[in-house]
């Protein structure tokens, strides 16, 4: 079995010799309904917990950051993953690491969907600030508002409907 995932890991490094890539993406989700489950008692194991998931899939954690109704990471992307396989694998381990450690009183769950924005190498100090500083920024904005206006910045056409569902939206 360990030869099989060594000779995975082996042929993928083969077939990667050649590419170069630079994948700065910042994701941005939040727990189903967006309640505020994100506990500051815990935040910080769930931090770190992600930054390891990111990690041993062969991503480089640039920022993460949380407020209780969202989380934000910000990731240099290896191209062995898409970004969609890279939310799979977060979102699943980590709902599935904070039901295990019972750190909340129900089911945790993510809402389904996230935002994913990219970034070029000369704003990487830019988005890293803009993460770390989220308990100051909002103060000022709501989580609804910031994700609304990073979709408008980027262009990016949405269903209102379709953003964060709320309980009575199912």
């Amino acid at each position: 079995m360990a030869d099989e995932a060594d000779k995975t890991a082996t042929e993928i490094l083969e077939m990667m010799a050649n590419t170069y890539t630079q994948l700065y993406i910042q994701c941005v989700f939040a727990p189903k309904y967006r309640m505020a489950m994100l506990h500051p008692a815990w935040d910080e194991r769930l931090r770190i917990y992600i930054s390891s998931i990111a990690k041993t899939n062969g991503h480089k954690m640039l920022a993460i950051n949380n407020m209780p109704d969202h989380l934000h990471i910000f990731v240099g992307l290896h191209p062995t993953h898409s970004v969609s396989d890279f939310m799979r694998i977060v979102k699943g381990d980590s709902s599935e690491w904070i039901n295990k450690e019972k750190l909340t009183n129900r089911k945790f769950q993510w809402q389904d969907g996230y935002g994913a924005f990219s970034y070029s190498r000369s704003y990487i100090d830019n988005v890293v600030k803009y993460i770390m500083n989220q308990q100051e920024h909002h103060k000022k904005i709501s989580f609804l508002e910031e994700y609304k206006k990073m979709l408008q910045k980027f262009d990016i056409p949405y269903e209102e409907s379709y953003i964060f569902k709320l309980p009575e939206d199912e």
